[in-house]
């Protein structure tokens, strides 16, 4: 097991780091079993699993924070249950209960928890559940055998920059997904659509991507991994559309927007409407806010810029969310659970 004294919190990256435990639970002859712990990292597989041939996989992401008082908490994991269950119904897979994601989740941050960043340190620790298909099929149909499994492991911001205004470029020649496919839900094959577009971003300097919709190219679907959001006439105001995946923190700012006197406004943006915006971000479990201090479109060689600097509506909902989360703000949605005895 890891010694943790060493390990330099405040500038751990967004990326894999070891830890002690996983937990796993498979789907067998039509029910689940009982979830198990292990200290191995990796999974056998049977060569012709269907997650491997037809893409059935899906996967969660959440975090504990520890918080100011030394309390452990989770925030909003029931939606992420939902999320789950969503999509394995999805890419018809046998749905995970909530009672065995709340179980595997408590249990894998219970057996972790000196990997839990201390207080003040910017990092939390990120749960990835994952669920796929481990059954073997050679013909197109849903596996018979799945697996679910929680793994942990410290994080720093996802973004380098911190909560700080990043670049990002407008995608106009990749798509992330159909309107009527995968992107209402989590799913890997999402994720992939998107890696080509995201390295030419990198690459020419810009921090992520803003997809526009595969219809017609008119409107703001994702930015990146991420949902987009803008801000103008005290309005919060973020897209709308059956091919987004719906992000538990977007829908946490709706109603922190509210409860601190914005309208909020979920419909199509189109992309014209960036010009009109006084501040713009991205928002997800991994950077909470990601401020967007400009907009590169490559077609148009158009740039859209929003300062150099947080804008005050962002910063408020950034500090009131992460004041949740950290048990510093009050908690008047009941949205954390702590974990108790660590």
């Amino acid at each position: 097991m890891k010694n943790t004294e060493n390990i330099d919190w405040g500038n751990l990256p967004f990326g894999y780091f070891k830890t002690d435990y996983n937990v796993r639970c498979y789907y067998r002859d039509g029910k689940w079993g009982k979830p198990e712990a292990t200290s191995s990292e990796y999974i056998s597989v049977h060569m012709a699993a269907t997650a491997l041939h037809y893409g059935q996989e899906a996967f969660e992401g959440l975090k504990a924070y520890r918080g100011k008082d030394g309390k452990v908490r989770l925030f909003r994991w029931q939606e992420n249950a939902r999320r789950l269950q969503n999509s394995a119904k999805g890419i018809m897979m046998a749905e995970v209960p909530a009672a065995l994601f709340e179980e595997a989740i408590f249990k894998v941050v219970e057996l972790n928890a000196k990997y839990i960043p201390p207080y003040g340190t910017g990092a939390t620790l990120y749960l990835r559940p994952l669920l796929f298909g481990s059954g073997p099929q050679v013909g197109v149909k849903p596996a018979e055998e799945y697996l679910f499994m929680v793994f942990v492991t410290p994080v720093g911001p996802y973004f380098k920059e911190g909560f700080k205004p990043v670049a990002v470029e407008v995608v106009r020649d990749y798509d992330r997904a159909a309107p009527k496919g995968t992107g209402h839900i989590k799913v890997g094959g999402n994720y992939a659509a998107g890696m080509r577009p995201a390295e030419r971003a990198h690459k020419d300097g810009f921090a992520s991507v803003l997809f526009l919709d595969a219809k017609e190219k008119k409107y703001i679907d994702e930015a990146g991994p991420a949902n987009f959001f803008g801000i103008k006439n005290n309005t919060y105001v973020t897209p709308q559309s059956t091919s987004i995946l719906p992000s538990i923190t977007n829908m946490s700012l709706e109603q922190i927007a509210r409860d601190i006197g914005l309208s909020v406004e979920r419909r199509p943006v189109p992309l014209e409407e960036l010009e009109t915006f006084e501040e713009a971000g991205a928002c997800g479990t991994a950077a909470i806010i990601s401020p967007i201090g400009k907009i590169y479109d490559r077609i148009l060689d158009k740039t859209i810029s929003y300062g150099d600097k947080p804008g005050p509506v962002s910063i408020k909902l950034y500090e009131t969310l992460r004041g949740i989360q950290e048990g510093t703000v009050e908690d008047t949605h009941q949205w954390t659970t702590v974990v108790n005895g660590i």
